[in-house]
């Protein structure tokens, strides 16, 4: 156990973890040549494509220093705000870190926000300056700014390139020295912790799991904790680039798990795994359940599909544990799913991976978040669907959550950044100059606000210069009222959204306008309204087809026209009372992309 250290390496997004993590499987021989791509790690297409890591990846290396055979096990974690789950999970299995921060572009907020998150879980953290060959490198401001944030001495820092490999060697030294080795005793009961799973269609569910203490053997029985089922361990092994099967694995080391669990349900991460004969005394702690920030409704776009899209998302949901999803039915759009995300960059993620990996075309509707609402007889409901807000007769008040958000942006940025915010409801709380030209605005605002196109407007402001991370902090009452679509009278629940009094006009007048341009014309009138209980706030028609019925008529005296034009009329008011109006996918997306 002496010779085994576990760490991460935690970063903003594009710090170059990733390359970062090439150099070192470079330079231990896990990889030959012929096997190493550009972010070796990143397996998915689309984290290729995007230039993100979406899953935390785990591989070991063998590496030998002054005679003596070291084994690191590395998890990649993603950067991404929205991914901060998969890191936390990461952290609950390592010893130490690596901070990794761009030289280039100094401590972001997403930097801090998961340092503070290994720091809590007491682990050993290792600072690196990347990419210091880089031209607009600011090597000694950066590593100022480190020693402000954790208060570790210059000579603790290591300089590094992952593109050119400079400095790879000491990072692997310094792993060795400074990370202390796993604690656990490999005679204790075996005791495990599930940190990932991932579904195999020929062999079931395979479990990553970390050993904290005791030692698992091929073909032993184990139980796991949380769902109280029992397997048999058919394989077990370590995770190289791919899996290699060992007969037994003991205390401080991370491996895998096959035995042919077909149910998605019986697997839940954070769960601990421990022997049959000889259970331990108690579960894993250290693990936090999920949050989810967002709300929206996903569904199949052919109903029958419905039972193919739950085994889709139970997959998908083994991959990423930190998608929640619970059924619900809508008028519009028939049986779904009512899906928690963390955030806009997973539910994009999540649409895609569910087309992607499981040839699924769904439909989603305009995210949310939850509210609570208070009814006149003090009863308080939890509202994650627009539809589910009482009638303006029985409501109290509504509360809605508030967000504490940290933003780094470049000092030129300040005003425009303030001003988005001021907009988004926000309040300032706190400025501080990180250096001359650094700021670092804290505020309180309403997650509701930034749901939708916040993150993309403060990149575009900023010229992608300011970071931004955030975390919950309480419910506080709001004026928001129910702004509800009509289509020919007919509510469509899907385009329901809860918005402040002050915005409701505008988003009303904007959705209405957007709808007439993307509704089809039909053989009849369709009325587009939006309302606040009864009250229409405002109103757009798609006008009607109409076909020239008086073409035949040359000539001849008015009458005959007129007649054919009330029969017309006539017809044209059948239809209207029969007539269905279809809303195109389109329309679901394009309110969402409202400015």
């Amino acid at each position: 156990m002496k010779n085994i250290r576990n760490f991460c390496i935690i970063a903003h997004i594009d710090h170059g973890k990733s390359t970062l993590a090439d150099r070192l499987l470079e330079f231990t021989g896990t990889l030959s040549e012929r096997e190493l791509k550009e972010q070796t790690l990143d397996s998915m297409d689309l984290e290729r494509e995007r230039g993100i890591t979406i899953k935390s990846h785990a591989i070991q290396m063998a590496y030998e220093l002054e005679g003596e055979n070291y084994v690191l096990n590395l998890i990649d974690t993603p950067g991404h705000v929205d991914f901060s789950y998969e890191v936390s999970r990461s952290i609950a299995a390592c010893e130490g870190a690596l901070l990794v921060v761009d030289a280039a572009q100094g401590i972001e907020a997403q930097t801090i926000s998961v340092l503070y998150q290994a720091l809590d879980q007491d682990l050993e953290i290792i600072p690196v300056v990347n990419k210091v060959d880089l031209p607009s490198a600011m090597i000694h401001e950066t590593k100022e700014q480190i020693i402000d944030l954790i208060g570790c001495k210059e000579s603790d820092i290591i300089e590094a390139s992952g593109k050119t490999g400079y400095g790879v060697d000491d990072i692997l030294e310094n792993i060795i020295y400074r990370i202390p080795p796993p604690e656990g005793n490999p005679e204790a009961p075996l005791q495990a912790m599930i940190f990932d799973s991932v579904f195999n269609s020929y062999r079931g569910i395979i479990a990553y799991f970390r050993i904290i203490n005791g030692t698992i053997n091929k073909n032993d029985r184990v139980k796991f904790l949380a769902t109280k089922k029992e397997y048999h361990a058919d394989e077990i092994g370590v995770l190289q680039l791919t899996q290699k099967p060992l007969k037994s694995i003991s205390a401080g080391n991370v491996g895998y798990i096959i035995s042919g669990i077909k149910e998605a349900k019986e697997v839940k991460v954070g769960d601990t795994i421990t022997h049959v004969e000889r259970p331990c005394l108690q579960a894993v702690k250290g693990f936090e359940d999920v949050k989810p920030m967002v709300f929206a409704g996903i569904y199949p776009t052919e109903t029958d599909d419905y039972e193919e899209l739950r085994t889709s998302m139970e997959k998908l949901q083994l991959n990423d544990a930190s998608l929640t999803f619970v059924p619900e039915a809508s008028a519009a759009l028939g049986f779904g799913f009512r899906c928690g995300f963390l955030g806009m960059l997973h539910m994009e993620i999540v649409q895609e991976r569910l087309e992607r990996e499981f040839d699924m075309t769904v439909v989603t509707t305009v995210p949310n978040v939850s509210y609570k609402a208070y009814t006149t007889n003090n009863d308080l409901i939890i509202v994650k669907n627009p539809s589910e807000i009482p009638e303006p007769g029985k409501l109290n008040y509504i509360e809605e959550p508030f967000i504490k958000a940290q933003i780094i942006t470049k000092s030129d940025y300040v005003g425009p950044v303030i001003s988005l915010c001021i907009d988004k409801r926000g309040v300032i709380k706190n400025q501080v100059y990180l250096t001359t030209d650094r700021v670092e605005l804290i505020f309180e605002m309403p997650l509701s606000e930034i749901v939708f196109d916040f993150y993309d407007r403060l990149k575009t402001i900023s010229r992608g210069y300011a970071s931004f991370d955030y975390h919950p902090i309480d419910y506080k009452e709001s004026k928001l009222v129910k702004v509800d679509i009509l289509i020919n009278s007919e509510p469509v629940d899907a385009l329901s959204a809860l918005v402040h009094k002050d915005n409701a006009y505008t988003l009303g007048k904007k959705m209405c306008e957007k709808l007439r341009q993307l509704i089809p014309r039909q053989q009849f009138d369709i009325a587009i309204q939006a309302g606040i209980g009864s009250k229409i706030i405002a109103r757009e028609t798609v006008k009607a087809l109409r076909k020239d019925v008086t073409a035949k008529c040359y000539g001849g005296d008015i009458t005959r026209k007129r007649k054919l034009l009330e029969k017309q009329k006539k017809g044209k008011k059948r239809m209207k009372q029969v007539g269905n109006v279809e809303i195109p996918q389109s329309a679901f997306m394009a309110v969402l992309k409202l400015d």
